[in-house]
């Protein structure tokens, strides 16, 4: 990839079980969110707004403004063993105050076709994007079955957490397409070479 270029949208992953934990997976294994053109793309892939919601109006403050946002739910995300820290705390208060601000306001039209797809009201502000990653926040970590179904990847190196709703709560990998694969690679090089000394 060029220096400076947007990574492909294959890149950005949507895969963690929730809003608030796809946001954390874009610092792995590089920073995700290096633009705001890439910012836009995850706000619309995340589904955060419709797909063809205009977003001509984010700007860097935006991108300043979700990566705080993050940095606070990775400290709630990963701070759970110890909750009783200062940093845990503001990270908890600044999640709260940010949970305040109402989500976009979504309004169900009539297509062409005559189904009913979503829209919002308007163009969303970047404060009330924020307020529904962080609402995502709060109610996952006040949920005590998805807060026993949160998972750190079992991948060598990988610090991406998923809520595992697989049957038999087994899922071991972020994703079995790239960390399982890995691993699996991994295990039958392992093997290869065992059977070459062998």
């Amino acid at each position: 990839m060029a220096l400076g270029t947007a990574p492909a949208p294959y890149e950005l992953r949507f895969d963690a079980g929730r809003i608030c934990l796809d946001l954390l997976a874009t610092t792995h294994p590089v920073e995700r969110l290096g633009s705001v053109e890439v910012l836009r793309a995850w706000i619309t892939g995340s589904g955060l707004v419709p797909p063809g919601t205009p977003l001509a109006h984010a700007d860097a403050s935006w991108l300043v403004g979700v990566r705080e946002l993050r940095s606070h739910v990775g400290q709630l995300v990963h701070g759970t063993s110890a909750p009783t820290t200062r940093p845990y705390d503001l990270a908890l208060a600044r999640v709260n105050d940010i949970a305040r601000t109402a989500p976009p306001a979504p309004r169900a039209l009539r297509a062409e076709d005559g189904t009913l797809v979503r829209e919002l009201d308007g163009p969303p502000e970047c404060a009330a994007l924020l307020g529904a990653i962080a609402r995502d926040a709060v109610e996952l970590l006040t949920d005590p079955v998805a807060r026993a179904s949160l998972r750190q990847c079992a991948g060598d190196d990988c610090p991406i957490v998923y809520l595992d709703t697989s049957r038999g709560r087994r899922r071991r990998w972020c994703s079995s397409e790239v960390c399982g694969n890995r691993e699996r690679v991994a295990r039958h090089r392992r093997r290869t070479a065992a059977l070459a000394r062998g």
